[in-house]
């Protein structure tokens, strides 16, 4: 009797497992690079407004969907939640958090990086995949105000957007902690040639790009200042050949091991409380392009 008591027990043990399974479900994903990865389709949030990412937006100009990715992004490291994820290298050596006060934070984010809207409504994991079919992980630059500024020149260097530059206008920059005037008036002064697509120039000088002001405080081209971006501009992808300098130049600037939508969930669920709202509904003024 008391082996057919454990047997019952082991299988019921088993038919509850066996649920528990099929309730954390995964969907699979494609991702840009061919790779097929499981997402949590459990994730769930909820946004009001229509965030915008399809049409090339984000290389045009400033989107709401560019404030919101480098706001998680920005929000990841003021807040200290980087701080678990840097590498053991980097723990063994004694970089363990961003090495700058929150006011000389900022995000920075490429426009060609964000590839689809967020339809209003509810949205998981998926809908984040699509926006960024990357695999990209979260960076910390240390840079110059000076490089800073140079950063921002060059990665508007082909705007204003139009069909046949489209694909040069994917280095764009949206920004969280800083705000920032492009004037296409102006004529961007082409330096040596980057990269291997030839879209790409070095900035020659400076002249198109004036920083307003970083976090609310002046903007000093001798300040340090810790840029949160992806491990790809670490590596200079596109036309981010200063970010892979001052990386070069500092050695805390590091690639930590957070995956960067697993960041910006991170950012809805803990600081948006999974909802997204009027804060979001259009860009926020930070990037004047005239």
């Amino acid at each position: 009797m008391k082996m057919l008591q454990k047997a019952i027990a082991l299988l019921l043990a088993l038919g509850l497992l066996c649920g528990l399974a099929a309730t954390a479900s995964a969907v699979t994903f494609t991702d840009a690079h061919g790779n097929e990865i499981e997402l949590d389709d459990t994730l769930e949030a909820y946004t009001g407004v229509v965030l915008s990412g399809a049409d090339d937006a984000a290389r045009k100009g400033e989107t709401n969907l560019g404030d919101l990715w480098t706001d998680a992004l920005r929000w990841f490291a003021v807040s200290g939640t980087i701080n678990a994820y840097f590498e053991e290298d980097d723990v063994t050596a004694g970089n363990t958090s961003v090495a700058v006060d929150a006011d000389h934070i900022v995000a920075l984010w490429n426009g060609g990086n964000l590839r689809a809207d967020v339809a209003e409504g509810k949205f998981g994991a998926e809908q984040l995949a699509e926006v960024l079919p990357y695999p990209n992980k979260v960076a910390v630059v240390y840079m110059t105000g000076a490089q800073l500024a140079e950063a921002l020149e060059a990665a508007s260097q082909a705007l204003p957007y139009t069909e046949e530059n489209a694909a040069a206008c994917a280095s764009f920059l949206q920004v969280s902690g800083l705000k920032y005037t492009l004037d296409t008036a102006k004529e961007f002064d082409p330096g040596e040639a980057y990269g291997d697509k030839g879209l790409w120039f070095k900035a020659a000088s400076l002249g198109r790009v004036t920083i307003e002001e970083v976090n609310g405080q002046p903007f000093d081209a001798e300040a340090a200042y810790a840029v949160i971006t992806s491990n790809a501009n670490f590596n200079g992808m596109d036309s981010s050949y200063v970010f892979k300098t001052a990386a070069e130049e500092n050695e805390k600037s590091t690639i930590t091991t957070a995956v960067v939508r697993d960041v910006v969930w991170l950012f809805i669920a803990n600081e948006l409380n999974n909802q997204i709202g009027e804060a979001y509904a259009e860009a926020q003024g930070r990037i004047i392009v005239k």
